[in-house]
């Protein structure tokens, strides 16, 4: 059951409408390290989990991203507050309206028009929201560490909107905002942890005989190395050939009798003829055939 208080989590203060500023701050409204994808990708980890403390973390941590949206909501509508009257009242001139919406760095005139200057379910380039953008697979070792990275891109780009505006309220909202990106992040970090072991991911162990194996693939001379390909845990391969395993590379698959005559019939019929080199299409376009007068 969710129950909503109309007071918001955290007091928004706006000095003046900037509709430029507002479409920029729909990237944590409805884009993909935003609020909303932040709600629904631990509310659905939070139904499937069956750990009643980590149920409980991810329950309340989505509960708290919604009221992070609505607080990023409310900011997108007061910076819009002018341009949504101009937009539904027409009461500026076609060029001062069309100036006031391209205005000021705000780029999309698709949310300026499709959603009269309210906030919308899409990034800052009109793009709307998608449930591609939750990428949950069910497994709390994984999820968690996914969980911790969503809050740290989020947090950069809070950084990052509040280099770009100078108004001293939002500024302080949206650190705000930042700051739970980080207790966020130390949250899941105890949830993480708290299970042991948590690495590797999963069940399964893996192959032992290529899991502290660093295949160096570039043939880049003079690179570092350091703790991720270097030290007693690793054997250091620095020029991999084919086939790690000690087999010859090649792919094989054991084909059924009755296939056989089949897969060389086609083989045959489609086999290439490389004694002839026909006239083509191309050679007519580029003009390199010849014409027999």
């Amino acid at each position: 059951m969710f129950m909503h208080n109309k007071r918001l989590q955290y007091t928004v203060r706006v000095a003046a409408p900037n509709p430029g500023l507002a479409n920029l701050l729909l990237e944590q409204f409805g884009g993909p390290q935003g609020e909303l994808g932040a709600a629904c990708r631990y509310f659905t980890q939070a139904v499937g989990e069956d750990d009643p403390g980590r149920k409980d973390l991810l329950f309340d941590i989505a509960t708290e991203e919604l009221s992070h949206l609505e607080i990023i909501g409310s900011i997108v509508a007061m910076l819009n507050k002018g341009a949504k009257g101009q937009l539904a009242e027409a009461v500026e001139s076609e060029a001062e309206l069309y100036r006031s919406m391209t205005g000021g760095g705000n780029d999309s005139h698709t949310t300026a028009l499709l959603y009269g200057g309210g906030p919308a379910l899409t990034n800052s380039a009109g793009v709307p929201w998608s449930a591609a953008y939750i990428d949950t697979i069910g497994e709390p070792t994984a999820d968690l560490r996914s969980n911790i990275a969503a809050e740290a891109r989020a947090k950069i780009v809070y950084e990052r909107l509040m280099n770009v505006t100078d108004d001293a309220g939002i500024k302080e909202t949206l650190g705000f905002l930042m700051t739970r990106e980080i207790a966020h992040q130390l949250s899941f970090e105890k949830a993480l942890h708290s299970i042991q072991p948590n690495f590797p991911q999963g069940k399964l162990p893996g192959m032992p005989e290529f899991t502290h194996v660093y295949y160096k693939m570039s043939e880049a001379d003079g690179a570092p190395r350091g703790p991720w390909n270097e030290g007693p845990e690793w054997t250091f391969e620095g020029s991999p050939t084919p086939a790690v395993d000690g087999g010859d590379g090649t792919a094989t698959v054991k084909i059924p009798k009755k296939d056989i005559d089949v897969l060389q019939a086609m083989a045959s019929r489609t086999a290439s003829d490389t004694s002839v080199d026909p006239t083509t299409g191309a050679d007519l376009g580029a003009g390199q055939a010849t014409v027999d007068v």
